[in-house]
């Protein structure tokens, strides 16, 4: 069965995507922590991004890069976190987070529940921010 990310990748279900190439995939995570949490995926189906080639994993940073530029060029914040826990979906992925102090990424703590217009709207910002 394919993970729900290769189900946004596919188009099988909605997201509100920021950024795409032949590669790779970034969107919004729909239960940020803060505003502008975005998750960047490789189009590839891997569980353990330790498991990635060399040159998707090179790539995928690569990518994850581009996109933290476009986030903090549109949402307030000290720097754009960087976490990978790889426990939640089986396919490798990256969580770019805007953080100003180091509980803007803890994963224990209770996650934002923003509107599809919400989600929408910062999707929107941060595609302008990327072209």
């Amino acid at each position: 069965m394919p993970t729900i990310f290769a189900r946004i990748i596919s188009r099988e279900i909605p997201a509100h995507i920021v950024a795409e190439d032949e590669n790779y995939l970034a969107f919004l995570d729909i239960n940020p922590l803060v505003e502008g949490h975005t998750l960047v995926i490789p189009k590839k189906e891997v569980d353990y991004i330790f498991d990635l080639d060399d040159e998707t994993l090179a790539g995928l940073n690569v990518f994850a890069k581009k996109v933290a530029k476009g986030i903090e060029s549109v949402v307030e914040c000290e720097r754009i976190g960087v976490t990978v826990i790889g426990l939640e979906v089986p396919h490798a992925h990256v969580h770019l987070i805007p953080i100003n102090n180091v509980d803007d990424m803890n994963f224990g703590r209770m996650k934002l529940s923003p509107t599809k217009e919400e989600l929408a709207e910062m999707a929107e910002k941060i595609k302008s921010a990327l072209n």
